[in-house]
């Protein structure tokens, strides 16, 4: 029996993309979830150009949820249901893609003249395989509707699931949890068994668990039923994630998710021959379905 709270340590596979980097821990060739989370992605932090922002054109999903939170900038969100949403920095927006979804997500002009800034967490959650094909759905969650907690002088907002006594009201199709954890310096948290499957991430900042120091853009794996005391030096920012196990096999490739093959074989095919609605006040143009093997998402 080993003292050491970790059960695996997920090192980032990065991608520079020209004015900011991409940190991506799940999947990955270790672990593919933690949880249902199947995606892990670290966005900046980063100042961009005056003029320029992120343009990630209309492109599809199945089978899957994403989460979007930012720690700076904004970002627009369009989507084939009709919806328009601006998210900025401590709401949470939640697309169920379902049977199929597709959308984009662009800087805002207001940012874009100033040099927008952008930082944050986007994840993919898997949906149960009972819940693959539900109808898809979009939510947007403000800043002050989410709980905040706090402990030993951290504050840590309740993003999904329950945790630490308070509940978010962001939608969960299984059992989630997930907080946005912000330590000052000489501050801690307790990190309770509250899931089967838990990881912690350092976006910014230095951090420790029980004394270990945490690298930051890595995926910190716990034992199952683990009790520790996450505490900050200097100050940091750090994300729990983590949930029930999945119920089976999850294949990726690309934007798809699915527990079939097939399923994700018929969603190539679909984007290809335009069967997916496209978001209908951002239509006159979308990522093309890759030839070759292609990343998980596409940025530009």
């Amino acid at each position: 029996m080993t003292d050491e709270p970790f059960l695996q340590t997920l090192t980032p596979t990065t991608h520079d993309l020209g004015g900011f980097k991409v940190h991506r821990t799940l999947p990955h060739r270790a672990r593919t979830t933690v949880g249902p989370f199947i995606f892990f992605d670290q966005m900046g932090p980063a100042q961009l150009e005056v003029g320029k922002g992120i343009d990630v054109r209309p492109h599809p999903h199945i089978n899957l949820a994403t989460v979007t939170y930012l720690f700076a900038g904004a970002i627009e969100h369009r989507d084939s249901l009709g919806t328009f949403a601006r998210i900025e920095p401590g709401a949470v927006n939640l697309m169920t893609a379902g049977r199929g979804i597709a959308h984009s997500e662009r800087s805002p002009a207001d940012e874009r003249a100033a040099g927008p800034a952008l930082s944050g967490i986007q994840t993919w959650l898997a949906l149960p395989a009972a819940k693959e094909e539900i109808e898809p759905a979009f939510e947007h969650v403000a800043r002050d509707r989410l709980p905040v907690v706090e402990d030993g002088g951290a504050r840590a907002r309740v993003v999904m699931g329950s945790l630490w006594g308070a509940a978010s009201p962001v939608t969960c199709h299984s059992d989630t949890i997930y907080a946005d954890i912000a330590l000052p310096a000489g501050g801690a948290m307790p990190i309770e068994p509250e899931a089967d499957e838990r990881a912690l991430y350092v976006a910014e900042g230095e951090a420790t668990l029980d004394g270990l120091a945490l690298a930051p853009a890595t995926l910190y794996v716990l034992r199952p039923g683990i009790r520790a005391t996450l505490r900050s030096g200097s100050g940091a920012h750090v994300m729990l994630c983590g949930g029930a196990p999945l119920d089976g096999p999850r294949h990726v490739w690309w934007n798809f998710v699915s527990s079939r093959r097939e399923r994700i074989q018929q969603a190539k095919e679909d984007w290809r021959a335009g069967r997916f609605v496209l978001p209908p006040d951002d239509r006159a143009e979308y990522i093309p379905l890759p030839e070759a093997k292609p990343l998980t998402v596409s940025y530009p």
